[in-house]
């Protein structure tokens, strides 16, 4: 029996190797005959995986696509076995993918609190833009007509998001959107300044919910909103302030869908006046969160392919449980957003 065709949009969230987990799901995804993908918007590595997705789909369909994603996370691991930013003897022994026993990590860690990028790299060097300009084809992404996609960067001057979109997107737009101003120096397209798109959407929800028709948005998470751990260290304070800032837009986002599909409800409004959006979620829950965050600069293939296969087995269950909502009833349910009252949310909430 042919299944009936399903249409969704995706929001991929940035964080840096951890992007690999939303590698399986894309490839999980586009393996789903009966699904179709209209729009993705993406930050940082989530606009990576989402322009390669494009690029892959614009060549070759669902499998160019498939293979495209192999290619760019297999780059990325190729281009990364030179750098300093490797696990030490004891951590792999231990079988665990923290950098935080690496002293070149931690001496870099040390001087990116002193130093700017402007005077730690004053050639601006960034390997990671010669790898996407040899990899992808940018007028093919942008001719590409299977999806839509939406690239956030953040604005240094202004403060404000900017959303990169189809026919403009160029390989400075998808650096902008992971220039991690601790890391890269600003990226200066047509006279402005920008910075990673996570401090101002990661990802943006609102042209998916403006600028496409389907009313299925598929979150792929990989920074997790809640933690049961006290952060302790100075290392674990910044790095849990990092992740709750970067997931402080997406918050309030959910929170205005939430508040609106409540009007709709309450006061009756015409649907096509305001959209009743369906959310989904697909997260690492468990098994990401007791990842450090040095972990998101660990590009080993094993470990890559760890997390590509756990995006891959959360998709297929996912698929299995909730197919059958896709078009008629939200499966991922944020209303403890709205709450005033503080309390414990569990990793597994997030995701009910």
């Amino acid at each position: 029996m042919t299944k009936k065709l399903k249409t969704i949009e995706l929001a991929l969230q940035g964080g840096g190797s951890h992007g690999a987990l939303t590698w399986g799901v894309l490839e999980r995804l586009l393996e789903e005959p009966g699904l179709h993908i209209e729009g993705v918007s993406g930050t940082s590595a989530g606009a990576m995986n989402a322009v390669v997705l494009a690029d892959g789909l614009e060549e070759a369909g669902p499998d160019g696509a498939i293979a495209a994603l192999e290619r760019f996370w297999k780059a990325v691991s190729d281009g990364a076995k030179n750098s300093p930013f490797q696990r030490d003897i004891w951590s792999r022994i231990n079988g665990t993918w923290s950098l935080d026993s690496s002293p070149t990590y931690l001496f870099f860690d040390h001087l990116s609190r002193v130093f700017s990028p402007y005077e730690m790299n004053p050639m601006n060097l960034n390997p990671l833009r010669e790898l996407v300009s040899g990899l992808v084809d940018f007028d093919r992404v942008n001719r590409c007509t299977a999806i839509k996609l939406f690239v956030t960067a953040t604005n240094v001057r202004s403060g404000r998001p900017k959303i990169f979109r189809q026919p403009d997107l160029t390989v400075d737009s998808l650096m902008a959107s992971a220039a991690l101003p601790f890391m890269f120096q600003a990226v200066e397209i047509d006279g402005e300044a920008y910075w990673d798109g996570g401090y101002l959407g990661n990802p943006a929800l609102y042209p998916l919910v403006d600028e496409c028709d389907a009313r299925d948005l598929m979150l792929v998470q990989i920074n997790p909103f809640y933690r049961p751990d006290l952060p302790r260290s100075a290392r674990e304070i910044i790095n849990r302030l990092n992740e709750i800032t970067f997931n402080t837009s997406l918050v309030k986002e959910l929170r205005s869908i939430i508040l609106l599909r409540d009007l709709i409800q309450s006061e009756g409004l015409e649907h096509e006046r305001y959209r009743d959006m369906r959310l989904h979620c697909i997260h690492g829950e468990d098994d990401l969160v007791p990842l450090e965050a040095s972990s998101k600069l660990n590009a080993e293939w094993e470990y890559l392919c760890h997390l590509r296969d756990l995006g891959r087995s959360r998709t297929e269950n996912w698929l299995k449980d909730n197919w059958a909502d896709l078009g008629e009833r939200s499966t991922f349910n944020p209303d403890w957003l709205v709450e005033d009252a503080v309390r414990p949310v569990t990793p597994a909430k997030e995701c009910e």
